[in-house]
């Protein structure tokens, strides 16, 4: 194999190999207004990592005030019951949510769930990640937008600058048609 041949397979499978290391997937970015106000909803944690739905939902609020957007403001009544370890949060939660975000006068709600936040076992202990966002129309309850992603880092990494990145992606997605 000469210089170039060899230099051509070194490049491809370097870049196979960072391929490997995320999956996305999303809908189309809907048309939305810049000046809208949001609310950053309870993320449930489907994980075994105690308060990673809410490790998420800090980044993601973050993330969309340096969007740009509108003003954005969390829920906290009952976010405690969202991230529980052993009980899942019920439908009545929910709704309790989404009635807030109306009181607010909020036009969108990004809500999500975390279904891995954790280092992985072994000699690396890469970070894994793996979260699902969706923004919501307040006023109707319509899902606009869904997009889920998974993600590992190396193995110095830290866990939180591998779900940022990959929830600032997916936020990017998004929000990619925000006029």
């Amino acid at each position: 194999m000469n210089r170039r041949h060899y230099l051509s397979f070194t490049a491809l499978a370097l870049v196979s190999a960072l391929a490997g290391c995320s999956t996305v997937d999303y809908g189309k970015s809907p048309a939305l207004q810049r000046n809208a106000s949001w609310v950053v909803l309870p993320f449930d944690n489907h994980t075994e990592t105690p308060m990673a739905g809410q490790r998420a939902e800090a980044i993601a609020l973050a993330l969309l005030q340096a969007q740009g957007v509108g003003s954005v403001k969390r829920y906290t009544g009952g976010a405690n019951a969202a991230d529980a370890l052993f009980a899942p949060a019920d439908a009545a939660s929910g709704d309790a949510a989404m009635n807030w975000a109306r009181e607010q006068g909020a036009a969108y709600a990004l809500s999500g769930a975390v279904d891995e936040w954790r280092y992985k076992v072994g000699v690396d202990g890469e970070p894994a990640v793996g979260v699902a966002l969706h923004i919501i129309d307040v006023n109707t309850g319509a899902t606009l937008w869904s997009g889920t992603g998974g993600k590992s880092g190396w193995s110095r990494e830290a866990l939180a600058s591998v779900g940022q990145k990959l929830i600032r992606g997916l936020l990017h997605t998004g929000l990619g048609n925000v006029r």
